[in-house]
């Protein structure tokens, strides 16, 4: 992937109506993609090794970073997700990569300020269902 500024991730946020809306910008950011393995060795396996089962294991993604809302009503927005539990439909569309979209559960918001930038947050969003990855021309 070619290099990027980190500002340009963006954090979108279905408007219930399956429109995305732009909630924030992500300056920092780390997206990780998991997949529990499944053990199935047993007394047969070749020297005792360790023998994993193809295609099982539950597959979940977490995204975090570090960034500023797009204005306070999408800061209220996020703080209403964070607060109710509510599973919400997000976009995350990162240049020359992709989009990934899907359920997601907010299980971090963390705001901090600094004297030069202002207020900014951390996130963390937990996938909560299948997540669907549309990759994107480079530019």
């Amino acid at each position: 992937m070619a290099a990027q500024a980190g500002k340009d991730l963006l954090v979108k946020l279905d408007d219930g109506t399956g429109n995305f809306i732009t909630v924030a910008g992500l300056r920092t950011r780390q997206i990780t993609f998991n997949a529990d393995a499944v053990d199935v060795t047993d007394q047969d396996s070749v020297g005792r090794w360790r023998e994993l089962l193809a295609g099982a294991g539950a597959r979940h993604a977490t995204i975090s970073g570090s960034g500023i809302f797009k204005d306070a009503n999408s800061d209220t927005l996020m703080q209403q997700i964070f607060f109710t539990s509510a599973i919400r439909n997000f976009m995350f569309v990162v240049p020359n990569f992709g989009l990934l979209q899907g359920p997601f559960l907010i299980t971090a918001l963390v705001y901090k300020a600094d004297s030069a930038q202002g207020v900014m947050f951390d996130l963390t969003v937990e996938s909560a269902g299948a997540i669907g990855f549309t990759a994107l021309p480079n530019s």
